[in-house]
């Protein structure tokens, strides 16, 4: 039977900062009962909690149990950094019409992200590095529709900052011209914003309300990157 959310506790964050200094398998197996417990439970709880609080403000953005929750294990195929292991736990909602949920379909269309980590917990919105063929239907609604993508951009509340500017091309891309109205907004390859949670917002037992706060704020840009993607928003679930 899955628990209710009572907050992370401080040996959450313990884990973490032990598994940076020791990045191993033979250590994580060691402690692995120390993952499930402290970190793996309760975000999955968590994420539960939030799932409910979206089914009232983004319908359409649902969690799926198995999938959003994303998997510890890194992928060192291409990186020179072998270590094995994340240093941090993250969750995924996206919209209910992209199998599959969370995971291996984060671009699937632009949804919400949790992170927590020693010192570097967070909380995000949008769609990150989407490939070549969605990227090309988000900027060409953007030239078609940029009031509603900046409406959409003004609705964010004002801890939400800007749009993250990660890997910005330097000129537009091919097609657009210089004088286009949409030409700053052209550039980007990600369309995400995020901003902090405290490690004592963590331990807070109300912490899905806290995120469902936070994710409604985001929601009207998620709604309109989905919409540009041919994801419109649900009524209800």
């Amino acid at each position: 039977m899955q628990e209710d959310f009572a907050g992370f506790r401080p040996a959450a964050l313990g884990f973490f900062r032990d598994l940076s200094r020791n990045n191993r398998k033979e250590w994580f197996e060691a402690h692995r009962d120390v993952y499930e417990s402290e970190v793996r439970a309760p975000l999955r709880a968590l994420l539960e909690a939030v799932d409910i609080r979206l089914a009232k403000i983004a319908p359409e953005l649902t969690a799926d149990m198995k999938r959003s929750i994303f998997r510890l294990n890194r992928d060192i195929r291409f990186s020179k950094d072998k270590s094995p292991y994340k240093t941090y736990a993250s969750f995924w909602v996206n919209h209910r019409r992209v199998a599959g949920g969370g995971g291996p379909q984060v671009h699937g269309g632009a949804g919400l992200y949790f992170h927590v980590q020693p010192r570097a917990s967070i909380v995000a919105g949008g769609i990150w590095m989407p490939p070549p063929p969605m990227l090309a239907r988000i900027r060409a609604s953007i030239s078609e529709d940029l009031r509603g993508f900046q409406a959409a951009l003004r609705a964010l509340p004002k801890r939400w900052g800007r749009l993250n500017e990660e890997a910005m091309l330097k000129r537009l891309p091919r097609g657009y011209a210089a004088d286009d109205p949409a030409a700053p907004w052209l550039r980007y390859q990600s369309f995400t914003v995020s901003h902090p949670v405290a490690a004592t917002d963590l331990r807070r037992r109300d912490l899905a309300d806290l995120l469902a706060r936070e994710y409604a704020g985001v929601i009207p840009l998620v709604r309109w990157l989905n919409a540009a993607l041919g994801y419109p928003p649900d009524p209800s679930r």
